[in-house]
């Protein structure tokens, strides 16, 4: 059987802590929406705040791994319940995977992937810098890509 606290003791105890208190508000914000607390939303939730997925259909494979009876269905009522609730947000979800070579590969939410070769993705990030007003006549130096997750 799934134990997620156990397997989140195991990575760290400062992360289960932050975790955890992620956890409960989302619980209770879903209790305010007179919503079941189930085992399968409990599961989900789990894998949703370990953060290593980035989109409903890797959050289904590995929620389905651990319980064949959760459909595909269930995983997006989760993910509009969490996202109306304000505790995650699709709108800007998307992996960026890059080469040694330069070549990049960007996967939208909607699964749409565009393929970019270096000088590209160089031109896309510096157009995006300019239109956000963050460079005027600079150009890229290095570029250094983080989880998607995790904050800048």
């Amino acid at each position: 059987m799934y134990n997620a606290e156990a397997e989140k003791e195991e990575k760290g105890a400062g992360c289960y802590q932050h975790t955890q208190m992620q956890k409960d508000l989302i619980i209770e914000k879903l209790k305010e929406r007179g919503l079941r607390i189930t085992r399968q939303r409990m599961l989900l939730l789990d894998i949703i705040l370990e953060g290593e997925c980035s989109c409903c259909k890797e959050i289904y494979y590995q929620a389905s791994a651990l319980d064949p009876k959760i459909g595909v269905a269930t995983v997006y009522r989760m993910i509009n319940t969490l996202e109306a609730i304000g505790a995650i947000s699709r709108k800007n979800m998307y992996r960026v995977a890059c080469s040694t070579k330069g070549a990049c590969t960007v996967e939208l939410d909607d699964d749409t992937i565009c393929h970019l070769s270096g000088q590209k993705l160089n031109e896309v990030i510096l157009a995006g810098l300019k239109a956000c007003g963050e460079v005027s006549g600079q150009n890229i130096r290095s570029l250094a890509l983080l989880p998607v997750n995790e904050p800048a």
